[in-house]
């Protein structure tokens, strides 16, 4: 797909310095340089682009998803010699040293400062992020259009999601979802080997004491669910197929306490299985989802949730489409893909786009705080 490139207005532009000012404060530089000093990634001589600079450039390519290379550099310098002083100031490179620099640094210290400072922001006082004592979250898995070139195609290519298909090759992400500010965190990206399980396995690591994850899964993996129980956290998945299951006490709501298994032999013999509680419910009127539906939860106490709330809050899952979406046609612009042509840049990227939708959000959320009544952050 050809790319129409944009250039940012010449000129003082008060409201794209505020963008870069808002990079710098989320991201300052003392923590950027202690994860470039561990991955050892820190410029032991200085060049036309220190690597802090580079970081910061590419969490401004999201923000600039439509610009060209050279005129995000621009902003972004003057950006931040108009906010520092003339003291900051660093020598504009042309598009061959911003690629350099931007190989050089790779993306491993851009995903490890991502895991360090991109985390849920709600607090109790946060309306939606909260399900009595739970702070909520959900897991998802998607992807995102990289540039059509053999490199990307090779290690993203030959993919085909149920809910993503493309003619481009696809890099799959799989995140976390902080309800109502729609943060997502915990983000691990796959190529074409990696499996959506393995995916999910290592982002549910991020869970903790405290959360309820919801997720819809197509089938269940045992050790997915281990380690989420592992974490300390609870579980309220949709399960499409049925797991094997050993059925044993019925609660009052109509839900029952299982145990589940990988297998029947598993079942018979009583071992490798893992206590959890059933709701089974039917849709009306859903066309689309005829027929018994099953919801999975380690919340063992109906008195505490019962079916018919921990139902009605598993509709709430919805509205992390609005995050994913923000991702796709919003942040990025319609119809364009990551731009970087080899898969080490792709993931340094698609890290970069979390970290500016991290910004944007926090930035609502901390907006929203200060109302004495709390805006809807999914439409803010």
């Amino acid at each position: 797909m050809a790319r129409t490139v944009a250039e940012l207005p010449r000129g003082t532009r008060i409201t794209d310095y505020i963008s870069v000012g808002l990079i710098l404060k989320t991201f300052p530089e003392e923590k950027i340089n202690a994860v470039l000093e561990k991955t050892g990634k820190l410029n032991q001589r200085q060049r036309d682009l220190p690597a802090h600079i580079v970081v910061y450039y590419v969490i401004a390519m999201s923000l600039f998803m439509q610009v060209s290379y050279l005129d995000i550099l621009r902003c972004l310098l003057e950006g931040i010699e108009w906010l520092g002083g003339p003291t900051n100031r660093v020598n504009m490179a042309g598009k061959s040293g911003i690629s350099q620099a931007r190989t050089r640094l790779g993306y491993i210290p851009v995903r490890h400062l991502h895991d360090e400072m991109v985390r849920p922001i709600s607090t109790v006082d946060t309306k939606g992020s909260w399900y009595r004592r739970w702070h909520m979250v959900s897991l998802d898995i998607s992807a995102l259009e990289t540039a059509d070139s053999r490199e990307n195609e090779m290690a993203f290519g030959g993919f085909e999601g149920v809910r993503d298909r493309s003619d481009y090759p696809l890099l799959r992400f799989a995140s976390l979802v902080e309800h109502r500010t729609l943060v997502l965190f915990g983000t691990q990206l796959a190529d074409r080997r990696m499996t959506e399980m393995s995916m999910a396995q290592d982002v549910v690591r991020n869970l903790r004491s405290g959360m309820l994850c919801l997720a819809d899964l197509e089938y269940l993996d045992l050790v997915l669910l281990q380690i989420a129980v592992d974490t300390g956290a609870d579980v309220l998945w949709k399960i499409e197929r049925p797991p094997v299951v050993s059925n044993g006490q019925v609660l009052p709501d109509g839900s029952y306490l299982s145990r589940i298994y990988t297998s029947v032999e598993d079942r018979i013999h009583d071992i490798n299985g893992i206590e959890v509680r059933i709701i089974e419910y039917t849709s009306q009127g859903d066309t689309s989802s005829l027929g018994t539906q099953r919801l999975l939860t380690t919340v063992f106490d109906s008195s505490e949730a019962s079916a018919q709330e921990l139902v009605s809050l598993y509709n709430e899952r919805c509205q992390i489409d609005t995050a994913l979406s923000e991702l796709k046609p919003h942040l990025r612009g319609a119809k364009i893909q990551l731009r970087s042509k080899t898969p080490e840049l792709a993931k340094q990227e698609l890290y970069g786009l979390m970290m500016a939708h991290f910004t944007v959000r926090k930035l609502m959320h901390d907006i929203s705080t200060q109302c004495s009544e709390q805006p809807d952050l999914e439409h803010f």
